[in-house]
């Protein structure tokens, strides 16, 4: 119900009763073993992925769901099931996430939400709209030029790219260069239905907040209506939007939800992903603000040997006896959390789990075992990447058709 997001919408700002903080700056958590995600789903007012709603997608699609679906890293959702109900129906829906730039290369925690995006796109066979947010950036960057988040932005279109998206079903646009009428009349709209008040609450604005910020909601929102883009839907304001994106990113969308019935349009559903953790351990994600925190796709194999030896955090004990005595802790322990995301062996990973936590596995086999899977990811990613050049940018950004009829 509208009432129940506008509420939860106002506690996503502050911090939970165990000191985690999640906003769509800032995500922190107090526990060693991360985010207390059954908290977060009561506190947001979202609903957990059940097995029944996996089981259901997979029976639709005729396609095995995605390790990070079955494993629990895509975890929650709101009205998933009513995407759900329209692919089984035969009704037009579309796929929408972003990006915003922070480095000239992405790192593997910005990469997930994209890979299952892929996932999405080819069980479902849906267009995808992806937008690329280097003016929120600029505005919240007080170190950042206009020119230099366009760069930055560049270089990360490439590595979406790189994840092997379909030309004809995608659509990718930057904010600085793609704003036509319909987009910014559903923007003024926003505007015009959200007040001040309710922004401070659902985001924590202040008042030495640049007015930029308080505006940029916006702006992440209109994607969610397909009206916005009239190249490829036609005008159409009855198209649903499906949201894969991280649970941080929430605020945004419940405050969409909240004003899409006065556009005349679909509310968005969404499915939200847990966060990678940082290699110094679950209680922060990886930032691109610390190279040492995470693994960026331009690492080179001796670098990411040497960050994961050097930095992931160890659930292992003190001296070998006793990690051979009491086993070792797969929760806190960050080469393991890797190999949940990136394995894609189910049976491997438990026997993997089985070990190291009886005490049979030392960190060291550990930490070699998420070394060979993070550079096999990064090396096939590298790989793919070599061949996206600025005339493949532009064929992904042009403004035209996708291969769908509406």
């Amino acid at each position: 119900a509208p009432e129940l997001e506008r509420k939860s919408s106002q506690e996503s700002s502050s911090s939970s009763e165990k000191g985690d903080v999640i906003t769509p700056w800032d995500v922190s958590a107090e526990a060693a073993t991360g985010v207390d995600y059954n908290k977060l789903i009561v506190r947001f007012g979202v609903k957990k992925i059940t097995d029944d709603l996996v089981d259901r997608l997979e029976r639709l699609t005729g396609k095995r769901a995605h390790p990070m679906l079955r494993r629990g890293m895509f975890f929650a959702h709101r009205d998933f099931s009513q995407i759900l109900d329209r692919y089984e129906k035969g009704e037009p829906f579309f796929l929408y996430t972003g990006r915003g730039p922070s480095s000239r290369s992405l790192h593997l925690g910005h990469l997930l939400p994209f890979f299952f995006t892929k996932y999405l796109q080819e069980a479902l066979d849906v267009p995808l709209i992806i937008q690329m947010t280097d003016d929120e950036k600029f505005i919240w960057r007080s170190d950042l030029t206009v020119g230099e988040s366009k760069k930055m932005t560049k270089e990360n279109m490439k590595d979406i790219i790189s994840v092997g998206f379909d030309p004809e079903k995608t659509f990718i646009f930057q904010d600085f260069e793609y704003m036509c009428p319909p987009f910014y009349e559903n923007i003024v709209r926003i505007w015009k239905y959200v007040t001040g008040n309710q922004a401070r609450s659902i985001f924590g604005f202040i008042g030495e907040d640049s007015m930029g910020k308080a505006a940029f909601p916006a702006i992440e929102a209109a994607p969610c209506f397909a009206s916005s883009f009239p190249h490829i839907f036609k005008g159409r304001k009855d198209i649903g939007c499906l949201i894969p994106c991280g649970i941080d990113q929430d605020p945004y969308f419940r405050m969409c939800r909240d004003v899409a019935p006065r556009l005349n349009s679909p509310k968005p559903s969404l499915i939200y992903s847990k966060f990678l953790p940082a290699l110094q351990g679950s209680q922060c994600k990886m930032a691109a603000s610390d190279a040492n925190s995470c693994i960026y796709l331009s690492d080179t194999p001796k670098e990411i040997k040497n960050k994961i030896n050097k930095y992931a955090f160890s659930g292992g004990r003190p001296t070998v006896e006793e990690h051979r005595e009491k086993g070792g802790d797969c929760e806190i322990d960050i080469s393991y959390q890797f190999l949940t995301y990136f394995m894609e062996d189910d049976q491997r990973l438990e026997e993997i789990r089985l070990a190291y936590s009886s005490g049979q596995m030392l960190t060291g086999e550990l930490k070699k075992i998420a070394i060979e899977e993070v550079t096999r990811v990064i090396n096939e990613m590298q790989s793919r990447r070599v061949s996206i050049t600025d005339e493949v940018v532009d064929l992904f950004t042009s403004v035209r058709p996708l291969k769908y009829t509406f």
